[in-house]
């Protein structure tokens, strides 16, 4: 079987599970390879997400390696076995992975939590809005760049407003709210969009206004998305190259607390619905 030449995050993330079961086992990827009657090498390229695996391996190594969380090696053989194609792929060679990764695990999750310092969240976003943003990178970005990151912002929005929404909550502090990205017409639809959303009843908005008390310690923006389990949740942090996938057990933990704080010291629901209307009327 040929090896993957770009593995994907979900398939990263498979890799990243299956070596630290047996790490946690005290095996080392030849002992490992032996048990499964396989070469070392073909360990190595599992773990790096260069190669799949089949069910009956899996199961085999989660054996292998006293993994006795049924649920947990369930899981893991979805991720497997998954063959899903899905509307993102149109994208592949025209935007970067990290625009794909982040779609396949929309797709996935079972909820997302968002807390927004500087800038409305992405699902959120009308398009004038994700255009402003999109037309504020450095470098420029060329018209057919510009147009195709919308588009793929805009169709991501099938989570929330797709058949099948999930579960969404954003915390969104008032600086996101003020900042105008683009004009004082852009920014009131923009708010128009949040009130409208607001009143879904799968989609909580909470608002952080400026003289809150209690949000020190817990201000940094923010995407925590839910797996299968707990321990396959992931966290997204934006950086200068892209999106990077957070999935460590205590790092996961930290930021679980982290979305908890912040979610304390916001406004309630209703609240945040006044708030984002009254700021509505001041444009």
């Amino acid at each position: 079987m040929a090896l993957r030449r770009e593995p994907t995050a979900r398939q990263m993330r498979l890799a990243t599970e299956l070596r630290r079961l047996r790490e946690a086992a005290g095996l080392t990827a030849r002992q490992a390879a032996a048990l499964l009657g396989v070469s070392p090498a073909q360990i190595t390229h599992i773990e790096s997400g260069l190669s799949g695996v089949s069910e009956k391996r899996l199961r085999r190594l989660a054996s292998h390696y006293a993994c006795t969380d049924e649920k947990f090696v369930d899981a893991l053989v979805a991720m497997a076995t998954d063959r899903t194609r899905g509307w993102w792929e149109e994208y592949r060679g025209l935007l970067p992975t990290s625009f794909l990764d982040l779609a396949e695990l929309d797709h996935h999750a079972l909820f997302r939590h968002e807390v927004a310092i500087l800038f409305v969240p992405g699902l959120l976003q009308t398009e004038e809005y994700a255009r402003a943003v999109f037309s504020s990178r450095v470098p420029e970005l060329t018209s057919e760049e510009l147009e195709l990151r919308i588009r793929h912002r805009v169709a991501r929005r099938v989570i929330i407003e797709g058949p099948s929404p999930i579960p969404y909550t954003a915390v969104i502090h008032e600086a996101a709210l003020r900042i105008r990205v683009s004009d004082r017409t852009a920014s009131k639809a923009q708010l128009a969009r949040l009130l409208e959303l607001s009143e879904a009843d799968h989609i909580t908005l909470r608002v952080i206004p400026f003289d809150l008390d209690g949000f020190a310690r817990a201000s940094s923006t923010m995407t925590y998305v839910g797996g299968p389990l707990p321990k396959l949740d992931t966290v997204v942090r934006d950086a200068p190259h892209g999106s990077v996938f957070i999935d460590s057990e205590a790092q996961l933990s930290a930021y679980r607390a982290r979305f908890r704080k912040v979610e304390a010291v916001s406004l309630e629901p209703g609240q945040s619905r006044d708030f984002i209307h009254d700021l509505a009327k001041e444009l």
